[in-house]
């Protein structure tokens, strides 16, 4: 059954989803009960016993050792015996590392031409050509040290009226910038809160330090550094301790804020739009609706020259020779593969495997294995070519599909692509993922219908509709885009409505 087939209510013909021809799997649309008579296409099976779901059925007889296909892909080998109709899951479902030979573009690929008709939004132009969806005032904590304080100046303009133009301070506490080795922790943190501070969504701020901590205020606070004028830089040590350094902050973001209330917002060409890609509490229907969803709105973005920005290293292995056969050239491709070795390396060093990845709640939502999870995650990025590979909240300057470098975790891989220079993210989740950003406007794309139900006031969209037979992927797909043209015009997310502002930064070395 095709996911066009789909009616409303459960049938023998429409309970199950083939994914793909050469699967020997489907895919529970509803829950399956024992002895439940079902057709997938060609298939005549019977239900052995309950499937939930999201989870797997097997469509024919798969003997020990025989390879598990979905998505056309291999995702992992039958442990025992699995016969027609038995639920397929970590049961009976061995994972195994797979080896590809890889197939790289024989030459680089140029870039598309711009469109001959380009899609505007409203947002705030920035001197370096950037351009912001939100406009903020930003108090960020140098350190674990000065994150209270931060709070508290954030705190202290809850309640002030600000100019319709102005979206607010926001604070950024986190628990790194002391107790860490001098070197690629050091550097990855500093790049990290470089890149919020010098964000196109955020007019000015403030560098927040105890004085003392590792991560120094002064590595931000160069006549060189960008947007200085719209910078200001204290300690505590050194302002006279928490409540007066909150006062002397208080008439510094006074300032900002009668700063950016002169910043208007103006008509823009949407090629300026950086948006991530993110999923979170995945579950089997991530794979099949929400992903492949944005994966069309990915694709309409990059054929604008716009950038749309897949992160979650941890996300892509099994799949990243999918990636690489896209890639512009050799070199990105390649890329790309050290990307994955070196993360692999960095598990190894604490005894992980990426197939720690998959959480009790992916595996309760259907996913068995890293393998599956990424072969579903990566729908997220489209068909188009990836443009470029970057580190962790490296500034993102190319055109196109991008990827880049973070762990799945959620509020370090937001964190990752925002300071990568992200003026807006799209975030699915399928477990119903509750998270947000400071500074920049997170869309969050509900996977199936129930979820949808239980958490209306955290999602945005519903791409559960797609296996309801109710939207396309391409339909869908498009809500995603011009969504994204709404939100940056200055639209508010259900994210930004209750709140939510996770922050956390990468820490990859050693407390000291």
């Amino acid at each position: 059954m095709s996911l066009l087939d789909i009616t409303k209510l459960p049938t023998a013909e429409n309970s199950v989803i083939h994914l793909h021809p050469t699967d020997n799997v489907g895919i529970a649309r509803v829950p399956l009960n024992p002895g439940q008579k079902l057709k997938v296409g060609p298939f005549e099976v019977t239900a052995n016993n309950a499937v939930p779901a999201g989870h797997k059925m097997a469509l024919f007889d798969i003997r020990p050792g025989e390879t598990i296909i979905r998505y056309g892909q291999v995702i992992g080998r039958a442990r025992v015996d699995i016969h027609a109709g038995d639920h397929v899951h970590v049961q009976n479902v061995a994972f195994e590392e797979i080896h590809f030979n890889y197939e790289f573009p024989e030459q680089e690929i140029p870039f598309p031409p711009a469109p001959a008709k380009m899609p505007t939004f409203l947002g705030f132009q920035r001197e370096d050509g950037r351009v912001g969806t939100r406009n903020y005032i930003a108090v960020v904590a140098a350190s674990n040290c000065a994150a209270h304080t931060a709070e508290l100046i954030a705190a202290a303009f809850k309640d002030v009226k600000l100019p319709d133009n102005v979206d607010g301070v926001v604070a950024f506490p986190h628990g790194e910038g002391c107790g860490m080795s001098i070197g690629p922790d050091t550097r990855q943190l500093q790049r990290t809160l470089s890149g919020v501070l010098d964000h196109p969504n955020v007019s000015s701020a403030i560098i927040l330090g105890l004085g003392c901590e590792v991560n120094q205020i002064d590595h931000y606070l160069g006549k060189d550094t960008p947007r200085s004028n719209r910078l200001v830089g204290m300690t505590l040590q050194n302002t006279g301790g928490t409540t007066s350094t909150v006062e002397a902050a208080r008439k510094a973001v006074a300032q900002f804020i009668e700063q950016a209330a002169a910043e208007k917002r103006v008509e823009v060409p949407a090629s300026k739009l950086v948006v991530g890609l993110n999923c979170g509490g995945s579950d089997s229907f991530s794979g099949i609706t929400a992903n492949p969803a944005l994966g069309y709105a990915s694709d309409l973005l990059a054929e604008i020259g716009a950038s749309s920005v897949l992160a979650e290293t941890t996300e892509i292995f099994g799949a990243e020779h999918l990636l690489v056969k896209r890639a512009r050239s050799r070199a990105v491709g390649e890329k790309l593969l050290q990307t994955v070795k070196d993360y692999k390396t960095y598990l190894n060093r604490f005894g992980g495997s990426f197939d720690d990845n998959p959480s009790p709640g992916n595996k309760e939502g259907g996913l068995t294995n890293i393998l599956e999870k990424s072969l579903g995650a990566v729908a997220k990025a489209g068909t188009s070519m990836m443009t470029d590979v970057v580190d962790y909240a490296e500034r993102i300057t190319t055109p196109g599909f991008v990827f880049m470098n973070t762990p799945g975790y959620d509020p370090v891989s937001l964190t990752g692509l925002a300071a990568g220079g992200c003026n807006l993210i799209v975030f699915t989740t399928g477990r119903g993922s509750a998270i947000g950003f400071p500074s920049v406007p997170v869309i969050k794309v509900a996977t199936n219908q129930a979820m949808y139900k239980r958490m209306t006031p955290n999602m945005d969209i519903n791409a559960g509709r797609i296996a309801e037979g109710e939207a396309t992927v391409q339909q869908v797909g498009q809500e995603i885009f011009d969504m994204c043209l709404r939100v940056a015009s200055g639209e508010r997310t259900c994210a930004e409505t209750l709140g939510h502002k996770e922050f956390v930064p990468w820490r990859i070395g050693p407390v000291m």
